[in-house]
């Protein structure tokens, strides 16, 4: 995989990332790849906030990964620091071929490099191969989450 590069997204990446969202059972649900506008609003915001970083894994010119890693300071856990991994996606032509473990270390050495003391993630109930595949990482599933739309 040396031909990878990990690297902060650009606007010009946000089609491919907004694809890549949207190239799932559950995506396809709720992302709108037609309709680019909110996703290039979401992205300045992001871009404006040193504790946000959208990632992307690039081949050829390609992008091929994405991820969301936020940086949260705290006050509890001794004041420590902690990074969660947000919007994990692998385009299909390279799923299996370890690209999604190559962009997971790079987050959880990104997270280091910022002294996080912990790395956090959720992964829907219904994505069973997901589950497998971090704790095959070392994740292990500790807490029940909760949401509340609104």
């Amino acid at each position: 995989m040396s031909d990878l590069e990990i690297r902060r997204a650009v606007r010009e990446d946000i089609p491919a990332i907004v694809a890549m969202l949207a190239d799932d059972q559950l995506g396809a649900q709720r992302e709108s790849p037609d309709d680019l506008s909110p996703y290039f609003a979401a992205f300045e915001r992001l871009s404006l906030d040193s504790n946000q970083t959208q990632a992307v894994a690039v081949r050829e010119d390609r992008v091929v990964g994405t991820l969301q890693l936020t940086i949260i300071p705290g006050l509890s856990r001794r004041g420590s620091t902690r990074s969660i991994i947000e919007g994990v996606r692998i385009h299909a032509d390279e799923r299996g071929g370890g690209l999604g473990t190559r962009l997971i270390e790079w987050a959880v050495d990104e997270s280091r490099r910022q002294n996080c003391s912990l790395v956090q993630l959720t992964s829907d109930v219904t994505r069973t191969d997901a589950r497998r595949f971090y704790e095959r990482l070392g994740f292990e599933a500790s807490h029940v989450g909760f949401k509340l739309q609104l």
